[in-house]
C-alpha cells in the first residue's frame, strides 16, 4: 500500500487536474545514482494490465508490479526547504540513501 499525507494529496490532485487526459501519477523505481535505485514520478494517461492502482480519494497512484516490491508501505509527503519544494518519499524498505538523497538502497 502507498499513502499520501494531506499536503501531498492536495499537490498531487492539483497537478493531475491541471493536465488533460491524466488519470493519476505513476510511481516507480529505476537503477540510478550512487546507492542503486531512484524514484520515478510521472503522469499517467493509461493504466496497464500489470499496474497496481492505489486510490486515495480522487488521486490514483499507479505502480508497476516490479517497482511495488521496493515501494510497498511508501508514504509520500510534500516538503518545502528554502527555494526547493517537491514530493518526499518516506520508504520503510530503504536501508540507506546517498548523501544527496537522490538514490536509495533496499
Amino acid at each position: 500500500m502507498i499513502t499520501l499525507t494531506d499536503l501531498a494529496y492536495e499537490k498531487a490532485l492539483n497537478s493531475i487536474k491541471s493536465r488533460d487526459n491524466t488519470l493519476g501519477l505513476r510511481i516507480g523505481v529505476r537503477t540510478a545514482g550512487c546507492s542503486g535505485l531512484a524514484y520515478v514520478l510521472e503522469f499517467v494517461e493509461e493504466i496497464g494490465e500489470f499496474d497496481e492502482v492505489f486510490e486515495i480519494k480522487d488521486v490514483k497512484l499507479v505502480v508497476d508490479k516490479k517497482s511495488l516490491v521496493y515501494l510497498d508501505g511508501l508514504e509520500m509527503d510534500w516538503k518545502k526547504q528554502g527555494l526547493n519544494e517537491g514530493f518526499e518519499f518516506i520508504n520503510p524498505n530503504a536501508t540507506g540513501e546517498c548523501g544527496c538523497g537522490e538514490s536509495f538502497t533496499v
